[in-house]
């Protein structure tokens, strides 16, 4: 489905679509309700077969519902294990691969479960009210470790009257007197601090191992003899206001005795133990105060001594470290708009083992995927394509093997937009940008379209050759759709990403956006009569940033945009690595570079018609951020409307129904605005 066009011979060799004389089987609204993607995939102790989290939209209860399916790496054997009303999560291979453990919600809380693979019997080891995470077991399979909220003491400030039999008072007070008081995906946070525990795998009680007024990390790892665990936290007791901090511990299950591996400046963090278990593998970000750092996979001795960085130059942010074998360590990193699988030798060789895995991000073409290896060489990862959410796949023989076909009952009956790879120069400086461009089902060569420029978030983050449920229907409504990676994405090294250091947004990524927009006029593609502009997150800012630059675009959808630095930094969740990071200071002492990069500051030029989508409930970009855009053009009597999400959070399209009315008042808006047939002369 992906074509890689050049620059220069552009027009040459474009195919009509496929169903050209018929009419095109269109990808719709209801149909977001039928995708399916695998994720989580884990590969067995024997390295023979894999289990995975099989994702699927319920148009009845409107969520994501996940079951656990079973295959053999040889392709056979595709089954359910766990599939019914229920979702799971976290399911993890027992170390003598009999034993399946994972967690399900319930009425009260969460329960955690293991099945008997031989016997397909269930038990419930424990029930919890906190969500456990890390779901972990130990080396010789009696034990199951995990993280999980609890509740600490608060201070008293006020002791109130008593109050009498019957009466009915109002709430008490809610105090707060700690920096991390709210997140995003929890709102405002009850006095509790992540706990790492134990439970016997056959049921008992759960026993805690670490204390204090510290969060530690759910990535663990035992050591072969199960004596220890290895964590990643932050046990400063600054910690609350460090945003760039974390050392590898290790806690002694016997004694609860806590060793700590690493005192470096900076983020060590997802510690893995080798299967000989004398070294530790782990990641390493350095605490510089740029918005983009790149991230190392580091070894060290057990001991905590000797450490190695083995990627040094790679310059790119590095995940999730498995041990392949006693040598060898997997890690994902992200390159050009794709996830891939690398691999390094403790003695410091490297190469690529997969590229592109992805396809877990459904609704905007973000970079995503999720993989497993073990030490006895199996490695099993997720991977999509421009047309098809994410698939399971194994590595065999050096080679990619599909071992599932999730979608093509639906999308292989439906005519989605083509997607084409570009690259093109910024009229800011001439940087290459890399870009893509989905096409219309059905399109005619020769023929202009209405174009929508989507802008992705972060700014530091990145979009790919993905699939989009949400781009492949502004498609479908016949716009051409185009997006790039500007600068300040990542995947193209730490210089490309921070050339937005302390410029967001600014007149420079609007360049890059505009030159996208440019592009696609000057070689035929778009109507330079119906332009649109669209973005969420940073994307919104991006947005609403560009239309108080240029009066070019129709008609513009920002959600979930910050419209005013001064205020949103010190009302968000992000507040501490924030200020920290992204800007030179707090606001009360660079209040005019605040502004600068606010679009709030240009609101004066804004004519273009304006939409905005927030939730009730963000916490990110708080909806008071929205409100301020939305009360300034209608006090200009600049065309608005805003749209609030009840009762949801930042994630606006997380829930399927979301994703598709996201998506439907963005085309109308749009739709109120286009003009013209779009022919071209």
């Amino acid at each position: 489905m992906i074509r890689q066009i050049t620059f220069a011979g552009l027009l040459t060799g474009l195919a009509s679509a496929a169903h050209a004389d018929s009419e095109p089987r269109l990808f719709t609204a209801q149909d977001v309700f039928d995708l399916e993607w695998a994720d989580d995939p884990q590969v067995s102790p024997d390295g023979l077969q894999a289990i995975y989290l099989r994702r699927s939209n319920d148009i009845q209860t409107d969520r994501t519902r996940s079951h656990v399916w079973i295959v053999n790496l040889d392709g056979t054997g595709h089954e359910p294990l766990l599939a019914d009303e229920s979702s799971y999560r976290s399911p993890r291979w027992s170390p003598d691969g009999t034993r399946i453990a994972y967690l399900k919600s319930l009425d009260k809380g969460t329960g955690l479960f293991v099945h008997y693979l031989k016997s397909g019997r269930t038990t419930l080891v424990s029930r919890f009210e906190k969500s456990p995470r890390g779901l972990t077991w130990s080396p010789d399979g009696t034990q199951l470790a995990f993280a999980m909220a609890v509740r600490g003491k608060s201070s008293k400030l006020v002791t109130a009257p008593k109050k009498p039999k019957g009466a009915k008072w109002a709430r008490k007070p809610i105090v707060i007197d700690r920096a991390r008081y709210r997140t995003n995906a929890s709102g405002f946070l009850e006095l509790a601090y992540d706990h790492i525990f134990v439970v016997p795998a056959d049921g008992g009680t759960a026993r805690q191992l670490t204390h204090g007024d510290f969060n530690h990390g759910s990535s663990l790892s035992f050591r072969p003899d199960g004596s220890e665990i290895l964590f990643s936290a932050n046990r400063d007791t600054d910690w609350e206001l460090q945003s760039r901090e974390a050392d590898i511990f290790a806690v002694h299950l016997t004694s609860g005795t806590i060793r700590q591996l690493t005192d470096e400046p900076g983020v060590e963090s997802r510690p893995t133990v080798s299967p000989d278990g004398q070294s530790v593998a782990y990641l390493k970000t350095q605490n510089t105060r740029d918005p983009f750092v790149p991230t190392d996979v580091v070894v060290m001795d057990i001991s905590g001594s000797r450490a190695r960085n083995l990627t040094k130059g790679i310059d790119r942010r590095l995940g999730d470290p498995r041990w392949l074998s006693a040598t060898q360590i997997t890690y994902t990193f992200q390159n050009r708009g794709e996830n891939n699988i690398g691999v390094v030798a403790t003695s410091g060789s490297r190469g690529t083992v997969v590229e592109g895995i992805g396809g877990t991000t459904i609704g905007r073409p973000y970079v995503s995927g999720t993989y497993d290896a073990r030490a006895n060489g199996g490695l099993v990862f997720t991977k999509g394509s421009a047309s098809r959410p994410a698939d399971l796949y194994a590595l065999r023989d050096g080679r990619s093997v599909r071992l599932t076909a999730l979608n093509e009952d639906l999308l292989a009956h439906r005519d989605l937009g083509e997607l084409r790879s570009f690259t093109y120069p910024s009229s800011l400086d001439g940087l290459e940008i890399q870009g893509w461009m989905i096409t219309p089902p059905g399109y005619e060569e020769g023929k202009r379209y209405p174009l929508i420029l989507e802008i992705h978030g972060g700014p530091h983050l990145a979009y790919g050759p993905h699939f989009s449920a949400e781009l492949q229907r502004m498609a479908a409504a016949g716009y051409v759709v185009v997006y790039d990676n500007h600068r300040g994405s990542i995947g193209y090294g730490s210089a490309f990403a921070n050339l937005l250091k302390y410029k967001y947004s600014s007149p420079d990524d609007f360049a890059d956006h505009m030159s996208a927009v440019d592009w696609a006029i000057e070689n035929g593609f778009a109507d330079e009569n119906n332009l649109f502009i669209a973005g969420g997150a940073a994307g919104g800012i991006a947005t609403a940033y560009a239309i108080g630059l240029t009066d070019r675009f129709n008609a513009a959808m920002a959600a979930k945009p910050v419209i005013n630095w001064v205020s949103k930094v010190l009302t968000a969740d992000s507040y501490i690595g924030q200020i920290q990071n992204q800007f030179p200071g707090p606001p009360w002492e660079h209040l005019e570079h605040y502004w600068e990069r606010s679009p709030l500051s240009l609101v004066g030029n804004v004519t273009t018609p304006t939409m905005l989508i927030t939730g009730e409930k963000d916490y990110r970009t708080p909806i008071s951020e929205t409100e301020q855009f939305y009360q300034a053009l209608q006090w200009r009597r600049v065309p608005s409307v805003m749209v609030r999400i009840p009762g949801s959070n930042h994630g606006i399209a997380s829930r399927p129904s979301r994703l598709n009315a996201k998506t439907d008042y963005t085309l109308a808006w749009f739709e109120k605005y286009r003009v013209g047939s779009g022919d071209r002369d």
